[in-house]
Protein backbone atom coordinates (compact mmCIF):
# COMPACT_ATOMS: atom_id res chain seq x y z
CA UNK A 1 0.00 0.00 0.00
CA UNK A 2 1.30 3.85 -1.13
CA UNK A 3 1.97 6.19 1.95
CA UNK A 4 -1.03 7.85 -0.18
CA UNK A 5 -3.69 5.01 0.62
CA UNK A 6 -2.79 4.97 4.35
CA UNK A 7 -3.67 8.37 6.18
CA UNK A 8 -2.34 7.35 9.22
CA UNK A 9 1.32 6.54 7.80
CA UNK A 10 3.57 9.63 7.63
CA UNK A 11 4.84 11.00 4.45
CA UNK A 12 8.56 9.51 3.73
CA UNK A 13 9.82 13.00 4.25
CA UNK A 14 8.76 13.39 7.69
CA UNK A 15 9.25 10.14 8.72
CA UNK A 16 12.46 9.24 10.38
CA UNK A 17 15.55 7.91 8.20
CA UNK A 18 15.48 4.83 9.78
CA UNK A 19 12.03 3.72 8.99
CA UNK A 20 13.04 4.16 5.11
CA UNK A 21 15.58 2.22 2.75
CA UNK A 22 19.00 1.43 2.81
CA UNK A 23 19.38 3.70 0.15
CA UNK A 24 17.54 6.75 1.48
CA UNK A 25 19.38 6.32 4.98
CA UNK A 26 22.90 6.17 2.86
CA UNK A 27 22.22 9.27 0.82
CA UNK A 28 20.45 11.21 4.08
CA UNK A 29 23.69 10.32 6.02
CA UNK A 30 25.78 11.48 2.56
CA UNK A 31 24.38 14.59 2.60
CA UNK A 32 24.28 15.40 6.19
CA UNK A 33 28.50 14.70 6.51
CA UNK A 34 28.87 16.41 2.78
CA UNK A 35 27.49 19.50 5.10
CA UNK A 36 28.76 19.38 7.87
CA UNK A 37 32.28 19.63 5.88
CA UNK A 38 31.36 22.16 4.22
CA UNK A 39 30.62 23.98 7.43
CA UNK A 40 33.91 23.07 8.82
CA UNK A 41 36.06 24.13 6.11
CA UNK A 42 33.68 27.14 6.01
CA UNK A 43 34.55 28.17 9.33
CA UNK A 44 38.38 27.01 8.87
CA UNK A 45 38.49 29.51 6.26
CA UNK A 46 36.98 32.43 7.61
CA UNK A 47 39.42 32.00 10.88
CA UNK A 48 42.46 32.03 8.50
CA UNK A 49 40.80 35.07 6.94
CA UNK A 50 40.29 36.49 9.68
CA UNK A 51 43.45 36.49 11.58
CA UNK A 52 45.48 37.54 9.05
CA UNK A 53 43.52 41.01 8.32
CA UNK A 54 42.94 44.15 10.65
CA UNK A 55 39.28 43.19 10.26
CA UNK A 56 39.48 40.00 12.12
CA UNK A 57 42.01 42.22 15.37
CA UNK A 58 39.22 44.82 15.44
CA UNK A 59 36.81 42.35 15.78
CA UNK A 60 38.27 40.03 18.88
CA UNK A 61 39.43 43.50 20.49
CA UNK A 62 35.48 44.91 20.36
CA UNK A 63 34.59 41.31 21.50
CA UNK A 64 36.79 41.61 24.57
CA UNK A 65 35.99 44.91 25.68
CA UNK A 66 31.97 43.71 26.47
CA UNK A 67 30.63 42.16 28.86
CA UNK A 68 30.86 38.67 28.67
CA UNK A 69 27.92 37.89 29.44
CA UNK A 70 26.32 40.11 26.84
CA UNK A 71 28.32 38.37 24.30
CA UNK A 72 27.03 35.00 25.44
CA UNK A 73 23.27 36.13 25.15
CA UNK A 74 23.96 36.98 21.62
CA UNK A 75 25.84 34.33 20.98
CA UNK A 76 23.35 31.83 22.17
CA UNK A 77 20.52 34.31 20.77
CA UNK A 78 21.53 33.93 17.44
CA UNK A 79 22.07 30.29 17.83
CA UNK A 80 18.69 29.25 18.83
CA UNK A 81 17.15 31.20 15.97
CA UNK A 82 19.56 29.16 13.32
CA UNK A 83 18.38 26.15 14.69
CA UNK A 84 15.00 26.76 14.75
CA UNK A 85 15.08 27.85 11.25
CA UNK A 86 17.00 24.93 9.63
CA UNK A 87 14.95 22.62 11.79
CA UNK A 88 11.86 24.01 11.12
CA UNK A 89 10.97 25.90 7.83
CA UNK A 90 10.62 24.21 4.42
CA UNK A 91 12.27 26.17 2.64
CA UNK A 92 15.90 25.38 1.39
CA UNK A 93 17.62 28.47 1.06
CA UNK A 94 16.66 29.39 4.26
CA UNK A 95 17.38 26.45 5.98
CA UNK A 96 21.40 27.36 3.78
CA UNK A 97 21.00 30.84 5.34
CA UNK A 98 20.91 28.99 8.88
CA UNK A 99 24.00 27.04 8.30
CA UNK A 100 25.80 29.40 6.88
CA UNK A 101 24.46 32.65 9.86
CA UNK A 102 25.50 29.42 12.29
CA UNK A 103 29.05 29.22 11.25
CA UNK A 104 29.65 32.43 10.84
CA UNK A 105 29.14 33.62 14.48
CA UNK A 106 30.95 30.55 15.56
CA UNK A 107 34.06 31.94 13.73
CA UNK A 108 33.45 35.43 15.38
CA UNK A 109 32.99 34.75 18.60
CA UNK A 110 35.81 31.88 18.58
CA UNK A 111 38.33 34.60 17.33
CA UNK A 112 39.60 36.49 20.31
CA UNK A 113 40.41 32.77 21.78
CA UNK A 114 42.13 32.26 18.41
CA UNK A 115 44.13 35.06 18.83
CA UNK A 116 45.64 34.85 22.29
CA UNK A 117 46.28 30.86 21.58
CA UNK A 118 48.09 31.94 18.47
CA UNK A 119 50.60 34.35 20.49
CA UNK A 120 51.00 32.71 23.47
CA UNK A 121 51.38 29.22 22.01
CA UNK A 122 52.01 29.04 18.82
CA UNK A 123 50.65 25.66 16.90
CA UNK A 124 48.24 24.74 19.76
CA UNK A 125 45.47 25.68 16.82
CA UNK A 126 46.43 23.22 14.70
CA UNK A 127 47.30 20.66 17.46
CA UNK A 128 43.70 21.48 19.41
CA UNK A 129 41.66 20.88 15.56
CA UNK A 130 43.59 17.25 15.04
CA UNK A 131 42.68 16.11 18.53
CA UNK A 132 39.27 17.54 18.14
CA UNK A 133 38.70 15.93 14.78
CA UNK A 134 40.18 12.98 16.27
CA UNK A 135 37.90 12.32 18.94
CA UNK A 136 35.05 13.69 16.92
CA UNK A 137 35.65 10.81 14.45
CA UNK A 138 36.12 7.81 17.20
CA UNK A 139 32.81 9.41 18.57
CA UNK A 140 31.10 8.87 15.55
CA UNK A 141 32.25 5.55 14.67
CA UNK A 142 31.00 4.04 18.14
CA UNK A 143 27.81 4.94 17.30
CA UNK A 144 28.30 4.23 13.66
CA UNK A 145 29.32 0.20 14.51
CA UNK A 146 26.75 -0.46 17.60
CA UNK A 147 23.89 1.48 16.00
CA UNK A 148 22.92 2.20 19.32
CA UNK A 149 20.28 4.95 20.55
CA UNK A 150 22.07 7.22 22.90
CA UNK A 151 18.66 9.57 22.98
CA UNK A 152 18.63 8.28 26.29
CA UNK A 153 21.30 10.92 26.84
CA UNK A 154 19.11 13.75 26.68
CA UNK A 155 18.14 14.22 30.11
CA UNK A 156 21.80 14.66 31.01
CA UNK A 157 22.95 16.70 28.30
CA UNK A 158 19.61 19.14 29.87
CA UNK A 159 21.22 18.93 33.15
CA UNK A 160 24.83 19.05 32.28
CA UNK A 161 24.22 21.91 29.99
CA UNK A 162 22.27 24.01 32.67
CA UNK A 163 25.00 23.09 35.04
CA UNK A 164 27.82 24.80 32.32
CA UNK A 165 25.92 27.76 32.21
CA UNK A 166 25.35 28.81 35.50
CA UNK A 167 28.90 28.20 36.25
CA UNK A 168 29.70 30.40 33.44
CA UNK A 169 26.97 32.91 34.52
CA UNK A 170 28.65 32.86 37.63
CA UNK A 171 32.21 33.32 36.82
CA UNK A 172 31.50 36.08 34.43
CA UNK A 173 29.64 37.55 37.25
CA UNK A 174 32.63 37.17 39.83
CA UNK A 175 35.46 37.88 37.61
CA UNK A 176 36.49 34.34 38.67
CA UNK A 177 38.23 32.02 35.94
CA UNK A 178 36.76 28.56 35.46
CA UNK A 179 39.82 26.13 35.51
CA UNK A 180 41.08 22.98 34.01
CA UNK A 181 38.74 20.57 35.74
CA UNK A 182 35.88 22.92 33.61
CA UNK A 183 37.24 22.28 30.37
CA UNK A 184 38.27 19.10 30.76
CA UNK A 185 34.38 18.18 32.41
CA UNK A 186 32.97 20.58 28.95
CA UNK A 187 35.24 18.46 26.99
CA UNK A 188 33.14 15.36 28.24
CA UNK A 189 30.02 17.22 27.81
CA UNK A 190 30.87 17.56 24.13
CA UNK A 191 31.64 14.08 23.49
CA UNK A 192 28.26 13.49 25.46
CA UNK A 193 26.88 15.94 22.97
CA UNK A 194 28.24 14.26 19.42
CA UNK A 195 27.03 10.73 20.73
CA UNK A 196 23.98 12.21 21.33
CA UNK A 197 23.53 14.19 17.90
CA UNK A 198 24.98 11.52 15.79
CA UNK A 199 22.21 9.24 17.36
CA UNK A 200 19.89 11.59 16.23
CA UNK A 201 20.78 11.89 12.97
CA UNK A 202 20.90 8.14 12.46
CA UNK A 203 17.93 7.09 13.91
CA UNK A 204 15.38 10.14 14.20
CA UNK A 205 16.22 12.78 12.03
CA UNK A 206 13.37 13.37 8.45
CA UNK A 207 15.12 12.88 5.11
CA UNK A 208 14.53 16.77 4.57
CA UNK A 209 16.45 18.15 7.13
CA UNK A 210 19.98 17.42 6.34
CA UNK A 211 20.97 20.68 7.24
CA UNK A 212 19.82 21.08 10.29
CA UNK A 213 21.35 17.78 11.53
CA UNK A 214 24.67 18.80 9.92
CA UNK A 215 23.95 21.89 11.98
CA UNK A 216 23.64 20.44 15.73
CA UNK A 217 27.02 17.94 14.60
CA UNK A 218 29.05 20.94 13.85
CA UNK A 219 27.74 22.94 17.12
CA UNK A 220 28.94 19.64 19.05
CA UNK A 221 32.32 19.22 17.17
CA UNK A 222 33.04 23.31 17.79
CA UNK A 223 31.48 22.82 21.65
CA UNK A 224 34.31 20.21 21.72
CA UNK A 225 37.41 22.09 19.83
CA UNK A 226 36.78 25.38 21.84
CA UNK A 227 37.31 23.55 25.49
CA UNK A 228 40.15 20.89 24.17
CA UNK A 229 41.72 24.64 22.64
CA UNK A 230 40.92 26.02 25.69
CA UNK A 231 42.57 23.41 27.47
CA UNK A 232 45.39 22.23 25.91
CA UNK A 233 46.63 26.54 25.80
CA UNK A 234 46.86 26.56 29.30
CA UNK A 235 49.23 23.60 29.17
Amino acid sequence: MSTHDNPYRAPAVDRPVSELSADAQASFLTRTYAHLTGAVLLFAGLEYLLMRSELGLRIAQGILSLPWLVIMGAFMLIGWLCTRTAHNVRSVPLQYAALIGYVVIQAVIFLPLLFICESRAPGVIRSAGVATLIGFTGLTAIVFFTGKDFSFLRGLMLFGGLLALGAIVLAAIFGTELGTWFSVAMIGFAGASVLYDTSAVLHHYPRDRHVGAALELFGSLALMFWYVLRLMSRR
